[in-house]
């Protein structure tokens, strides 16, 4: 199958022996690898892309390549090697870009893996022929095309949410998104015969990027949906002068992102917003 897609297997060989350096050279691999603080504040912008070649071990290399292959393939015999390596591409930034996005004020987030360049090829190809059967690992079943993408979006959106895993949920949303319109911008006429799939395809994606760009702490404090918390203190307690609540500091730093935005706080608040929402 390989074989028969230039550019999977091109990209699985590139993959490969990056991942291979990683392993190697540990040097190499803390390099190339995601790291917020190393490409806002180093501006090692090449990480964007060089932590998509990276994996954490020959299992997760393997689980995304095989997804690769096993879409590249087809998508390439229709639109050729050229748009399938921008395709794949421009996933991997896209994926990127989303979770350095999400994860703007956590400076330690580190990721590697081509997962979200991955995900850009599935769902592109999910909304060109949506009526095409996709496995899931572990499911004797093939759900149609259409029903795993949606599942897709709600599943990634959630994970984004509730970070109950190590999964980078951010970059597959990201890299789905990119794939999606570079799909649509390679064969326009699929708005007309598949935009049922297409529409909320991106819809749903597009309203949970509205409300984590409008209330910023929806993504700092878990269970913050947009809305500072009333603070109700017991009638025979007076506030303290001298010391506040942390509760009520919370709500203070949370109105002050609502009124002016994130970037209004300064770097000793940010870092207490990050303390305070982990409590």
């Amino acid at each position: 199958m390989a074989s028969q897609s230039l550019i999977g297997f091109s990209i699985l060989l590139l993959t490969g022996l990056a991942t291979y350096q990683g392993f190697k050279q540990s040097s190499y691999f803390e390099r190339h690898a995601f790291e917020v603080d190393a490409i806002l504040r180093a501006k090692e912008y090449d990480r964007l892309i060089s932590s998509g070649f990276l994996h954490v071990n020959w299992l997760h290399f393997a689980f995304n390549m095989g997804a690769l292959l096993a879409f590249s393939v087809s998508l390439e015999a229709g639109m050729g090697p050229g748009r399938l390596a921008l395709l794949y591409l421009a996933s991997l930034l896209g994926g990127s870009l989303l979770a350095l996005y999400i994860h703007r004020m956590h400076g330690d987030y580190r990721a590697v893996g081509a997962s979200g360049a991955v995900s850009g090829v599935i769902l592109a190809s999910a909304i060109q022929s949506p009526f095409g059967g996709i496995g899931i690992p572990g499911i004797p079943y093939y759900l149609d095309s259409w029903i795993f993408a949606l599942l897709f979006m709600i599943i990634s959106i959630i994970g984004i949410k509730t970070r109950a895993d190590n999964i980078g949920h951010e970059a597959h949303l990201g890299g789905a998104i990119t794939g999606i319109m570079l799909m649509v911008a390679f064969e326009p006429s699929l708005l007309s015969t598949n935009w049922w799939i297409i529409l909320p395809a991106l819809l749903i994606p597009a309203l949970f990027l509205f409300i984590v760009i409008r209330y910023p702490a929806f993504m700092l404090v878990p269970n913050y949906w947009g809305r500072p918390k009333a603070i109700r203190r017991p009638a025979s307690r007076a506030p303290s002068s001298s010391r506040i609540h942390p509760a009520e500091e919370l709500d203070r730093l949370l109105e002050k992102i609502q009124k002016s935005g994130l970037g209004s706080l300064s770097a000793r608040e940010r870092k207490r917003l990050e303390e305070l929402s982990n409590k």
